[in-house]
């Protein structure tokens, strides 16, 4: 498992795009145009998990914190199994850092913070390789 982060809009997409020499190969889904995380049945080396802070987000709406992280311990428990099953397969999951900044102060918004830096830290610590990307440049940190 491959984790990049760092602030919207730094780049992420594109230095993912071009690390990976992705155009339409492999699986992209996306949390921003509300695909579903879902492993079953893919049959591409590479599958893109971009924008979990956007379904960590939908999340909050209807669930505890608790209850996120033992839904997003699942779902990533599935991704490593799929990258496991066949050499070759990696999933690269990509998050918004939502940790810079005034803390929120709608209740909601916090929740939502909190949960993304505790998934990410979860993510982080399963990944073999993890990125933080600024302003298009990349910092590899694992």
């Amino acid at each position: 498992m491959h984790f990049v982060t760092g602030g919207a809009y730094n780049g992420k997409t594109k230095w993912v795009k071009q690390f990976y020499g992705l155009n339409t190969e492999g699986l992209w889904l996306s949390g921003y145009q509300n695909d579903q995380p879902d492993f079953r049945d893919f049959q591409k080396d590479i599958v893109v998990l971009q924008g979990i802070d956007a379904w960590i987000g939908q999340d909050v709406n209807i669930m505890d914190v608790e209850s996120i992280q033992k839904k997003w311990k699942e779902i990533l428990d599935g991704w490593r199994i799929w990258e496991k099953e066949e050499s070759g397969r990696t999933c690269v999951v990509i998050g918004s850092d939502l940790s810079k900044g005034i803390v929120p102060i709608e209740k909601k918004n916090r929740q939502w913070r909190d949960a993304c830096g505790w998934i990410f830290q979860d993510v982080a610590s399963i990944s073999t390789r993890v990125d933080i990307i600024w302003y298009g440049i990349n910092q590899r940190i694992k």
